[in-house]
């Protein structure tokens, strides 16, 4: 199965199992270790560089991005 097919299925979830399921995977990512963890953010950071510098995607200032983050956490 592929990504696309399995965000397929997982969006015809009813939101309570998809919250489950999101947790799951969540905790999942708590069982790497630091060393995999520090690997996949760097491999995250230069795939993120690369759009940028290929005009792939548009970035957004940071003010933009802490309020999103403060209206998410209810504040």
């Amino acid at each position: 199965m592929t990504y696309d097919e399995l965000e397929v299925e997982i969006r015809k979830l009813d939101p309570q199992e998809r919250a489950r399921l999101a947790v799951l995977l969540l905790y999942s990512l708590e069982e790497l270790s630091d060393e995999e963890n520090a690997r996949l953010w760097a491999e995250e950071a230069e795939r993120r560089h690369d759009e940028l510098l290929a005009n792939q995607t548009l970035g957004q200032p940071a003010p933009d991005v802490f309020r999103l983050i403060w209206i998410c956490l209810g504040g």
